[in-house]
């Protein structure tokens, strides 16, 4: 899976789970700023994430997690490990 794929995912899910405006999506959007994903969100998210990469993701991989691009690289490593 590309990182594009990757990214187009995770939009997907930031619009259908947190009713994201696609508009705000981008690379460079800070997760807890620019798009209101507090903790909660964020393990909810983790938990959208794991179909994608097909195994338990670790909290702790996403700890430096602070933009969508943070994300789709995070994911595009564990997926290439």
């Amino acid at each position: 899976m590309t990182p594009e794929d990757i990214f187009q995912r995770l939009s997907a899910i930031l619009q259908e789970t947190f009713e994201i405006d696609p508009a705000a999506i981008r690379p460079e959007a800070r997760l807890y700023e620019d798009l209101d994903i507090d903790s909660i969100d964020a393990v909810d998210l983790i938990v959208k994430l794991k179909p994608i990469v097909g195994v338990r993701l670790q909290p702790d991989a996403f700890k430096s997690v602070r933009t969508l691009q943070d994300v789709v690289d995070a994911l595009h490593g564990l997926l290439n490990d």
